[in-house]
């Protein structure tokens, strides 16, 4: 594979390339094959020992799209979807048949219209059940494929072995990859459940679980996404549902999610999914990251769109059970009906698209939920994983593809020595059983409901005091407000009150916050305190500010123990305090913008399973944003008190004002996702929307105005391509520059070797990153064609001085990072690129196998954002080594000189 021009690939690894100027010789060592594979679609998997993965078949090599979804019908034959395409079907041959080659057929299905291309097709959920195939589209209706998102079910009336009739169960308003997705079977097998991103309004239910009277419900100021995304936010955001097979009967069971694609349920019927995070939200106080959550009955998981997103700890959500880290979620299985281990008869098999993995969740019951321990089933480097299933024969199956990527389809089996025959469930503990009674009033009046669950709201276990509360809602309020509004013990008291903010009339809060302020705050744990202040937010978010003298009792109560030694009580504080106008607020929260950062429990379990730095390498397109954040961390807490401190109208100084925006001068400094910068802008223009008459200009130059692009979401000293882009490939490339290098732009083209991030690990005549090579020689020996070639495509060729390097650990574990050294006991390994001093230490008697990865740490076509002009100017600039004299930037005689100025 590796061609002649293999050194150039290694110059122009430009924005993700990670790399150190040692040499390593070791990793010319001759590795075995695993497992005996040959195949290189199979030999950049890692698995747990013991399994074994064939590689079935390529739909890409067969121009038949990307598939993304899957299900077995009851033959055992896979149906599968293309995202952007129609349905196939397969008989796949049988481990050990001596074939591993599935025929596949293109599914006929009657055409909505007579311009209908496809028939049925676009889907992001498959299940084969009731004698029929249901079908999740997923796209927008237009006049080639008039079957917009929605539930279909589809049969065949005449034993044909083909679908020949259509009835549509439910139209969906929302599309995209944050609409509608996965279909699954209740474990009873009676009815069905489905899962929809947040960018999908529901249906009217029949039942909602947790009443229908969703809010932002934050104190914080609301910033939106200020590059527009989820612009329109939907409460209650990605929703679960129950319907009976003919999708008459239509239950929302839970909400609150960003964008889950795939549930599950386990051996004893609880069910789970795996939701995703924000990564432009990446350093900001309100990211949260991917995630596992238990969907209990009446589940409100708390995302919710920009700053308003909640925070794991507080009572009217429930918490994620692993916090995996950053990714993009899409299938989720338990393992229960595989031919595996028994080790994996309870786990949960979670899929990350971005980063390739498998994460393998070990489930063991904890109260009335779930305690889960993370480890890596399996990985691939790139392994963009969609959909997956266990065969009817108990191996796993699974796709790649997704976004018109290349697609392929696996099949993973156990041909280890130990036993792969069913264990018995885990028999369901009292608590877990607890709960479930306490559902069982979900949804439904029962005149028993509010002196049954009351006792509950204080239990222990915050998932029994949830489904308590829930029930108590689900019942008339007359029913239970004043029992609420005279409840003596605190813990009872704050549920009640929650419950009371959320379904209440207005004139009651005086009464609430009296009540709640009459509570012994010392005597309450952190944990308590949290819930109390949370209680506090919602009645004056549901029910406004209460009158003066309540106002200043509440101020009275709270203001002692601002600041508190922990940082989630100290949020709470600050959104109570300051939005009540408390004396000496701002000063105080002022003083916290200066402390020592703080660490908080926002997710609920503190630490993520995957750490930041231990993903950048296996997807540089994606880990780039990482890279750079990590190098320079925002102080996400002190970002929470400066935009809460934007609304705060009173108690400022001259003094107090300096401070202030000086902070904000100083975080413009730092990185996060793609949306940082707009998030600290917008939150230092509501705050110049308080400063004195005429002093407007001062704060705003005080505070970074003028460092800033125009909208407010760029640092402006950075030029952004004016593009349109292009697809651009190695042909239409070399065409557009070839031979065309002369009265090129200097300026334009620096521009854009700074706009597609050259420069951060690369040196230009001395200016610029040292982790790469310097390029300043490179137009003297290398043809513009082999530059655009290794642009465009650095994996066809690495050399092994830049390559990253693959560890498999021997408990199937991976590790992915630059080696920088090695002793007689350790390998070192950087992961992060900005920081290659920092490295992690792998003992040598860990590792199985170690080998260069065969994809760049450079990702492809970073040159997609120019248009034709800005690539010629970015071509001569590289061309002439950033040397303005060269000869490329010579005006044409009686012309001035080209390209976007």
């Amino acid at each position: 594979m590796f061609t002649k021009h293999r050194s150039i690939r290694a110059f122009l690894v430009a924005s993700a390339l990670f790399t150190l100027a040692a040499s390593f010789t070791i990793l010319n060592k001759t590795e075995p094959a695993v497992n005996g594979r040959d195949n290189p679609k199979v030999e950049k998997l890692r698995l747990q020992p013991g399994f074994k993965a064939e590689h079935l078949y390529s739909p890409s090599d067969n121009k038949q799209g990307s598939w993304v979804s899957m299900t077995f019908d009851d033959k055992g034959r896979m149906i599968v979807s293309d995202q952007y395409g129609g349905l196939f079907r397969l008989k796949i041959p049988a481990i050990g048949s001596g074939s591993s080659a599935p025929t596949v057929e293109k599914l006929t299905i009657p055409k909505a219209m007579t311009t209908d291309t496809v028939g049925m097709g676009y889907a992001q959920g498959l299940l084969y059940a009731f004698n029929s195939l249901y079908v999740m589209i997923n796209n927008r209706s237009n006049a080639k494929f008039s079957r917009g998102s929605g539930l279909y079910r589809l049969f065949d009336t005449d034993g044909d072995e083909q679908f020949d009739k259509v009835a549509t169960i439910k139209e969906f308003k929302g599309e995209g990859e944050h609409g509608p997705h996965s279909i699954i079977l209740s474990p009873d097998k009676q009815s069905i459940y489905i899962v929809a991103g947040n960018f999908t309004q529901p249906p009217a239910m029949d039942k909602y679980r947790l009443p229908a009277v969703w809010q932002d419900d934050n104190l914080l100021p609301m910033i939106k996404d200020p590059r527009g995304h989820d612009a329109e936010p939907k409460v209650p955001a990605g929703w679960i549902a129950n319907i009976d097979p003919d999708g008459k009967k239509w239950e929302m069971i839970a909400s609150g999610f960003r964008n889950p694609y795939d549930i599950a349920f386990n051996e004893v019927g609880d069910l789970f999914t795996y939701d995703s995070d924000m990564e432009w939200d990446f350093g900001l106080p309100w990211y949260r990251p991917t995630r596992i959550a238990h969907v209990t009955s009446g589940l409100e998981f708390g995302w919710r769109t920009g700053t308003a997103k909640w925070s794991a700890t507080w009572p009217d959500n429930l918490p994620a059970i692993v916090n995996i880290g950053q990714g993009s979620p899409t299938n989720l299985i338990h393992l229960k009906d595989a031919k595996f281990p028994a080790k994996y008869k309870k786990t949960l098999l979670a899929f990350d698209w971005s980063f390739g993995i498998m994460h393998a969740i070990h489930l063991k019951p904890s109260g009335s939920t779930y305690a889960g321990e993370r480890e890596e089933f399996l990985s691939g480097i790139p392994l963009p994983l969609t959909d997956g299933a266990i065969g009817p024969d108990g191996a796993l199956y699974f796709l790649t593809g997704g976004r018109r990527l290349e697609s392929d389809l696996y099949r993973v089996y156990y041909e280890g020595s130990e036993s792969t025959a069913p264990v018995a469930a885990t028999p369901i503990n009292k608590d877990n059983e607890l709960r479930r009674s306490l559902e069982r009033f979900h949804a439904t009046v029962n005149p028993s409901a509010v002196a049954t669950a009351w006792p509950y709201l204080k239990h222990p276990d915050r998932h029994i005091r949830y489904a308590a509360r829930v029930a108590i809602e689900n019942q008339p309020v007359a029913e239970w407000q004043d029992r609420a509004l005279s409840e003596k013990d605190p813990i009872s008291l704050i549920n009640a009150s929650i419950a009371l903010a959320r379904l209440g009339k207005a004139e009651q809060k005086n009464a609430i916050l009296k009540g709640l302020t009459g509570i012994n705050f010392k005597g309450l744990t952190e944990s308590q305190q949290v819930d109390l202040l949370r209680a506090v937010e919602l009645v004056l978010l549901r029910m406004g500010n209460p009158d003066a003298a309540t106002t200043a009792l509440v101020n009275k109560y709270f203001n002692p123990f601002y600041p508190s030694t922990n940082a989630d009580i100290n949020r709470g504080l600050s959104k109570v305090l300051v939005t009540l106008d408390a004396p000496g607020v701002v000063a105080k929260t002022l003083a916290l913008l200066e402390a020592k950062e703080q660490p908080t429990n926002l997710t609920a379990g503190g630490e993520t399973a995957t750490a930041s730095a231990e993903l950048i390498m296996r997807n540089p397109q994606y880990g780039l944003d990482i890279a750079d954040m990590l190098k320079s961390m925002p102080p996400a807490q002190q970002t929470f008190y400066a935009t809460m401190l934007s609304v705060a109208k009173n108690g400022w100084t001259p003094e107090l004002h300096e401070k202030y925006f000086k902070w904000f001068n100083k975080a413009f400094s730092y990185k996060g996702g793609r949306s940082y910068v707009g998030f600290i802008d917008r939150a230092r223009k509501m705050a110049l929307k308080n400063v004195p008459e005429g002093k407007f200009a001062y704060y705003d130059k005080l505070s970074g105005g003028e460092l800033l692009s125009k909208n407010g979401n760029d640092i402006a000293k950075v030029t952004y391509p004016k593009g349109p882009g292009r697809q651009w490939k190695l042909d239409n490339s070399v065409a557009a520059v070839e031979g065309k290098l002369t009265g090129r732009n200097f300026e334009n083209g620096k521009n854009m070797y700074e706009a597609i991030t050259c420069n951060r690990c690369h040196s230009m005549r001395g200016d610029g990153g040292s982790i790469g090579p310097d390029l300043t020689q490179l137009g003297t020996r290398f043809s513009t064609k082999d530059m655009l070639e290794a642009i465009i495509d650095p994996s066809k060729s690495i050399s092994d001085q830049y390559a990253a390097t693959h560890f498999t650990l021997k408990n199937g574990q991976s590790v992915v990072g630059r080696l920088t050294n090695e002793d007689a006991t350790a390998y070192y390994v950087s992961q992060n690129p900005y920081e290659p001093e920092k490295t992690m230490k792998l003992l040598k008697k860990n590792v199985a196998s170690h080998k260069y990865s065969p994809v760049s740490i450079m990702f492809g076509n970073l040159i997609n954002s120019l248009n034709e002009e800005e690539l010629k100017d970015l071509m001569a600039y590289l061309m002439a080594g950033g040397n303005e004299k060269n000869a490329v930037f010579a005006p044409k005689s009686g012309d001035t000189q080209k390209g976007d100025k």
